[in-house]
């Protein structure tokens, strides 16, 4: 078994550990963004975390209204940018906790009057030791340069977040099943999508809403274990354009949970199947995956389930998941 299927396979312990030893802190981070509503929120991430934190700039849209942007770290650490965040709200995203970008923008924000909160997996690290509040994720060790537990502890963090900020009792209950449903997920196949991207030179994968960072993520990590040119969309952003790339064959992976998108998404893909795109989705009657029972937490147990298809297309395709042949396990950018 490769290291990044032990590793995925973890994560529902991983989540339980990261809830059972951050409720004190979450309550805390609750109760001062209720006392003091952020006018507006950012993100600073950088690889799979950008997508961990783009689900959660998602949530905290949808149930809070609070306009939230994935910000260039570059505009710190390369422009000299000075931040306007008086009472704004910073969540840092990191696996090492150690690029200099993601820790310079952290700290300009925390500068520029924002409450900074870090999820990151190393609590001995830059990103954790300058941040009014760490959210520990307690993933544990990840030898696989593909990260995955710690995406996924990184994605029940970011709802976390959101859930407590609101007091939403169904949200947080939903939350705390989490570790049981993902343990459902673990054991999911989907042998079609395998068979779908074994042989496949490029690949769409397409989702919307909060299940769009989990599209962002699945096509990372086939880049990153598979050497697919693997690109995500929204499935409404492919009608504006990369719709014309589709044809006779080409294989499309969509997510499709039971949300408020749905409707528009199955409209969607309908047309994509017209050109003779090969289809599969993660929706009802389709692949199948674990129900959470939260719509807005069923992208958590579909990356769970989709980590499975990629990892035994790279070994189809006879290749190490666990060690790219370009990359590392930490990158430090500035």
């Amino acid at each position: 078994m490769s290291h990044m299927a032990r590793e995925a396979a973890e994560a529902p312990e991983a989540v339980a550990r990261f809830l059972q030893h951050n409720g004190g802190v979450l309550r805390e981070i609750g109760a001062r963004l209720r006392r003091q509503p952020p006018p507006v929120i950012i993100t600073s991430a950088r690889g799979s975390s950008d997508s961990a934190a783009g689900y959660f700039k998602y949530l905290a849209e949808i149930l809070t209204g609070v306009p939230c942007s994935s910000m260039g770290a570059s505009v710190v650490s390369v422009y000299g940018a000075k931040l306007q965040m008086r009472n704004g709200l910073c969540v840092t995203v990191s696996q090492s906790g150690k690029s200099p970008d993601i820790v310079a923008l952290q700290d300009a924000a925390r500068k520029a009057g924002a409450l900074t909160v870090a999820l990151v997996n190393v609590e001995d690290s830059p990103v954790a030791h300058a941040a009014d509040i760490c959210l520990a994720l307690h993933a544990g060790p990840e030898l696989s340069v593909a990260a995955t537990k710690s995406f996924i502890v990184s994605l029940v963090g970011g709802a976390a977040i959101v859930a407590h900020w609101l007091d939403r009792k169904d949200l947080l209950a939903a939350i705390d099943a989490l570790p049981d449903q993902l343990a459902k997920a673990s054991k999911i196949d989907w042998p079609e999508a395998v068979d779908l991207a074994k042989d496949a030179e490029s690949l769409y994968v397409l989702a919307r809403g909060p299940s769009l960072p989990i599209a962002t993520e699945t096509a990372l990590k086939l880049k990153e274990t598979c050497a697919i040119h693997a690109e995500s969309y929204s499935i409404a952003e492919v009608m504006h354009g990369p719709l014309e790339l589709l044809g006779e064959g080409f294989p499309v992976l969509a997510y499709s949970p039971e949300d408020s998108a749905r409707k528009s998404s199955r409209e969607s893909l309908g047309r994509m199947r017209q050109t003779g795109a090969h289809v599969l989705v993660a929706e009802e009657g389709g692949l199948p995956y674990a129900r959470t029972g939260n719509s807005l937490l069923d992208p958590i147990s579909i990356i769970q389930t989709a980590y499975r298809f990629i990892e035994a297309t790279a070994v189809a395709r006879g290749r190490d998941p666990d060690r790219p042949r370009l990359l590392k396990k930490v990158t430090e950018t500035v």
